[in-house]
């Protein structure tokens, strides 16, 4: 649903930018224009235009499919859903993080820590707390020597 609210100048430009081709003037709910060979913008526009003739997908469509997670896999579904996805690519190596792209802010994040972070962690894969009290602790990083010790100035 939210993905139909995009006003398709906005979709056609995220679009647009992201497979390095002005759509612009072409119709949305026609299919997209044979594109040259894209050397600047990579292989995920490449799935993208792959992708859309696969399924005989429209401008919009392919918009609407790509605005909510910029072209990465989403993972949709209930807490425990999303938590055994998460946990299916942690374990099997097809993953070592994920970035979190809640579709509405700020309530999207709210629900993911308040609901699919405890059963992450209820399955021992999430932190219940940090070790270190500072974020160089917790990354493991060194304090740097100061260039100013030792220092008559």
């Amino acid at each position: 649903m939210l993905q139909s609210l995009i006003h398709p100048d906005i979709g056609i430009g995220l679009l647009s930018r992201r497979i390095g081709f002005d759509l612009t003037g072409y119709d949305p709910d026609g299919p997209p224009p044979e594109l040259p060979e894209n050397k600047v913008v990579g292989t995920r526009s490449d799935m993208m235009v792959a992708l859309a003739k696969k399924n005989n997908l429209t401008i919009r469509q392919l918009y609407q499919l790509f605005a909510g997670a910029r072209g990465h896999f989403s993972i949709v579904g209930t807490p425990v859903q999303v938590a055994d996805t998460m946990e299916e690519w942690f374990q099997s190596g097809a993953a070592d993080g994920f970035n979190v792209l809640p579709p509405i802010f700020p309530d999207g994040l709210y629900d993911f820590v308040e609901l699919v972070v405890p059963e992450l962690q209820r399955r021992g894969l999430f932190r219940t707390r940090y070790e270190g009290s500072t974020l160089r602790d917790n990354l493991g990083l060194q304090v740097p020597a100061s260039r100013y010790v030792g220092s008559t100035a």
